[in-house]
């Protein structure tokens, strides 16, 4: 039998997957790990696939069973993937995430579309200049907020910046892609890892994302924002011990 535990780490909007690196070589001694970079991201070419092209290319691209940890857009997409291919995701881990990024009816617990559109408003014309917004935005809430701002700003700046139609792509994944129908179907079981002070996607959302998934618990971060992976690595990695371990008892 197989014993190799594979774990995929999927980056959200913006930042790719070198934003994990935190967390890789504490995971790597009990994973192997897979840094997921989307197309546009890092090395990866773009290929100007859709939302669902895209999370049947990465789940297919992964060995067989992976676990998904996929942190705010890369959740949505790690969630698609586990429904496309339930086969191939022995697990999933979702941090800050969200069913619908966006307000819609019965779903309040979201970001106006105003955010997104002034996001877009300035990411072709000053992408850098955008997504260090969007760091602080993600920190926002946070009782680290300061020292995560500048790791992640230094993160920035030390990655190429995705190409514009890249970033927004993302945007409109971000304001179009609504889950919530499709969840109820999701027997794979998931572990929920959310900030206290998420300014992004708020506490009530995860909760009520918890509530349309079969097979879910949610882990809630005092004191934290939008990145839990980041402001408490310790506790996240010991969650994903448990999380593993369950499974394995089971």
């Amino acid at each position: 039998m197989n014993s190799v535990r594979h774990l995929a780490l999927m980056h959200g909007w913006g930042l790719g997957s070198a934003v994990w690196q935190p967390v890789v070589e504490p995971l790597s001694r009990r994973y192997r790990v897979h840094l997921v970079d989307f197309p546009g991201y890092g090395q990866s070419p773009d290929d100007d696939a859709a939302f669902d092209e895209t999370a049947q290319t990465v789940v297919d691209a992964l060995p067989h069973p992976s676990t998904l940890c996929g942190w705010s857009l890369g959740a949505m997409l790690a969630m698609r993937a586990a429904l496309l291919a339930p086969q191939r995701v022995t697990g999933l881990v979702l941090v800050g995430a969200t069913a619908s990024f966006t307000q819609r009816s019965g779903w309040p617990e979201a970001q106006a579309p105003a955010l997104l559109d002034s996001f877009s408003d300035s990411i072709t014309r000053q992408p850098e200049q955008t997504l260090q917004r969007f760091v602080a935005l993600l920190c926002q809430g946070d009782h680290q907020a300061r020292s995560l701002t500048r790791t992640l700003r230094a993160g920035l700046r030390n990655a190429p910046v995705p190409a514009s139609k890249v970033l927004s792509r993302g945007l409109h994944w971000l304001r179009e892609v609504d889950l919530r129908a499709l969840l109820p179907a999701l027997t794979t079981r998931s572990l929920l890892i959310h900030g206290e002070n998420d300014a992004l996607n708020p506490l009530a959302a995860a909760r009520r994302l918890a509530g349309l998934l079969p097979d879910a618990r949610l882990e809630v971060f005092a004191g934290t924002g939008h990145a839990p992976f980041l402001a408490d690595p310790q506790r996240f990695i010991q969650l994903l011990d448990d999380f593993r371990d369950a499974h394995t008892n089971s």
